[in-house]
């Protein structure tokens, strides 16, 4: 087949640009052009030879040989146009010519060319056009009806009388025709080929995308039911394909997405739209390691064909693992509450600061400037009533601006802490008692029960910060005739205190926000406790430096109940301590006992 390698060349060569982008349509140009252009030159090559064993042609044989130059015509038309329904239409018409031509001069109906007639539907079946065929089959019914009349009424001569004039004719009409049904049928096999492997090779790819594509394409039929599943189900649910079917799918989606996905469904099936919903689907089979766990998935479903049997309509679904999107989705959401929260925070700290540094700022340049008036007559008791005003509005700045830093601190993860080892129960003491005339003055019963605790290692200043931040705080907001105590006990590895008060208690709307930074309960310019509302973020920043924890209980008119557990040696339990810093630590506990019974006994 070599040597008609450039034949074929020369041929696709004349197929029109427009159809060379489609293999199906550029075949069909193919096998239109060249039977036609390789028949005719065929045909004018044998006319020598022809007249060679024949001697001179008639006026007929001469016509029938120019004829062929009209398929190399229309050939060049399809070349230079692209329509290939009009050459076909031009074709038939030209051939259902020169048959009728032909045959009227050899005989009507009864010629040897009339047999060509049925060549022409044939033909143009080959254009897989009905309309193509159906204009052809009236060309030739047309053609063939007009000879039939012509001779029944006798207008045409006999075949039998011409026979012997156009004997080789008639036998080159056969052979002709016989030749070019057997190109004809030879060009339908080509075609029916060529529809064949590209089906074919259009089926492979969508085999080839279907086993290759991440997302999940489904055909469902009635009541959602799926009938098809492609095998990138496995890889995305956990499970086999064949698994999905039926109702596979749907058991395995949340219940609380179902009606939502059945609603898309039968939306798309009954207004052939298409629709897009998110749903959970639960992945992996039971026993394996991540059944049970849900993902997220879109699924964009539209309407796919009508059931020929039951008359539903069918959908098909692309479902994509949006997992990811939607864990984004619940940071940016985390990112956004939390911003909010800062700038919360933000508005409550310039709220509260501004009421805490305002108030003894005002005390101490108001009674700083009656002081230093000299017009202004002050006896001793008055200036020092003064100077102690001053004094506890800078102590109470001082002890802002220290939480403030604190906090700070403990925020950035700049503050530390120094474990030591000592006994707790003389620290409960020593707090208790320095809050005892606080708690004398506001007509608060302070109370202690301290259980025979072990030796802890623990931050000494920041348990004391710990313990005055609460007993104050209880003492605080517990009203006159009320009582506050402070309890201790040991269990196990860990020691717990306890600041339980008969106060004014906590509404349940706040408990969840105590401890945030500046936040207080019920707070207002011009409510009954000052406070800058960092007593007890500073109080769960130290326990959470020990790796312990703070237990919030209370009803609001009812009291509040405080607990910390702090572990006994939150440098680790097994850890043996110094030997020299623990004699010098047992040597000072002694020296100040001693010191305070020698005071007693004096």
């Amino acid at each position: 087949m070599s040597f008609l390698t450039p034949v074929w060349n020369y041929v696709d060569a004349l197929v029109h640009p427009a159809a060379q982008q489609d293999a199906l349509t550029a075949a069909r140009h193919r096998a239109f052009i060249a039977p036609r252009l390789l028949g005719s030159f065929a045909a004018l090559a044998s006319f020598p030879v022809y007249i060679a064993f024949r001697g001179v042609p008639s006026a007929l044989e001469i016509g029938v040989f120019a004829w062929l130059v009209v398929p190399i015509l229309t050939a060049y038309f399809l070349s230079r146009t692209g329509r290939y329904e009009n050459a076909h239409i031009l074709s038939s018409l030209s051939l259902t010519g020169l048959i009728g031509v032909v045959a009227w001069l050899t005989g009507g109906i009864g010629s040897f060319a009339a047999i060509w007639l049925v060549v022409v539907p044939l033909e143009a079946a080959l254009s897989a056009s009905r309309r193509v065929v159906a204009l052809a089959s009236t060309f030739a019914l047309v053609a063939a009806g007009v000879l039939l009349v012509l001779s029944a009424t006798g207008m045409l001569p006999p075949a039998t009388e011409i026979a012997s004039e156009h004997g080789a004719l008639a036998a080159l009409g056969i052979i002709s025709a016989a030749l070019y049904s057997t190109g004809l049928a030879l060009g339908a096999e080509s075609l029916a080929r060529t529809s064949f492997w590209l089906l074919y090779a259009e089926e492979d790819r969508y085999r080839l995308l279907a086993r290759n594509i991440t997302d999940v394409i489904t055909r469902h039929g009635r009541n959602g039911a799926v009938l098809f599943v492609s095998p990138a189900a496995e890889d995305l649910f956990g499970v086999k394909a064949g698994e999905l079917s039926g109702h596979g799918l749907f058991d395995r989606v949340h219940v609380g997405d179902r009606p939502a996905y059945l609603t898309a469904l039968a939306d798309a099936a009954a207004h052939g739209e298409v629709r897009s919903v998110e749903f959970r689907i639960r992945r992996g089979a039971d026993g394996d390691a991540d059944a049970g766990q849900f993902v997220w998935v879109e699924m964009r479903c539209r309407p796919f064909e009508a059931n020929t049997k039951t008359g539903d309509n069918e959908v098909v679904a692309v479902l994509r693992d949006v997992s990811d999107r939607k864990n984004q989705e619940r940071a940016i959401e985390i990112a956004r509450k939390e911003s909010e929260r800062a700038n919360a925070a933000k508005s409550r700290f310039l709220a509260t600061m501004s009421h805490e540094l305002r108030t003894p700022l005002n005390a101490i340049i108001g009674f700083s400037e009656m002081m230093f008036d000299d017009s202004i007559v002050l006896n001793e008791a008055r200036k020092r009533e003064y100077a102690k005003v001053i004094n506890d509005s800078g102590r109470h700045l001082l002890s802002v601006v220290n939480g403030i830093l604190d906090m700070s601190k403990m925020e950035t993860g700049n503050f530390e802490i120094e474990p030591e080892p000592f006994l707790p129960a003389p620290v409960i003491v020593s707090c208790c008692d320095l809050l005892a005339l606080k708690a004398r003055d506001a007509g608060v019963e302070l109370k202690t029960r301290i259980a025979d605790l072990p030796e802890v290692v623990v931050d000494r200043r920041a348990l004391n910060q710990i313990l005055i931040n609460l007993i104050s705080n209880a003492i605080k907001f517990t009203p006159r005739d009320g009582q506050v105590t402070v309890s201790a006990t040991c269990d196990g590895t860990e020691f717990t205190i306890a600041v339980e008060d008969t106060g004014v208690g906590i509404g349940e709307e706040d408990l969840p926000r105590l401890g945030e930074a500046f936040f207080q309960a019920r707070s207002s310019y011009d409510r009954k406790h000052d406070g800058s509302g960092l007593g007890l973020s500073i109080v769960k920043g130290l326990v959470k430096l020990h790796d312990g924890d703070v237990n919030i209980h209370s009803r609001l008119n009812h009291g509040t109940r405080i607990t910390i557990r702090l572990p006994i040696d939150c440098e680790g339990r097994n850890r043996v301590a110094d030997p020299i810093r623990l004699v010098t630590q047992r040597a000072n506990e002694f020296a100040a006992v001693t010191k305070v019974l020698v005071k007693k006994s004096a």
